[in-house]
């Protein structure tokens, strides 16, 4: 699943529009909405996203032969 699709579904569930979420970030509504179509979050946003929504986020690697998480 794509990070905006999730993203997306974090706001119905925070009863949050993307306006908000962008304000919150201090980024205009249209740098959002393009980020949302084009899936273009760098770690940082997505970081930033996950603070303002209450969620954690964590990005990692798993080693597909022996599970390891890096």
């Amino acid at each position: 699943m794509s990070a905006a699709k999730k993203i997306k579904m974090l706001l119905v569930e925070r009863e949050m529009t993307l306006t908000e979420l962008a304000k919150r970030l201090n980024k205009t509504v249209s740098t959002m909405s393009g980020k949302m179509t084009r899936d273009n979050f760098s770690e940082k946003d997505l970081k930033e996203i996950a603070d303002i929504l209450n969620y954690d986020y964590e990005a990692v690697f798993t080693d597909r032969e022996t599970g390891k998480r890096i």
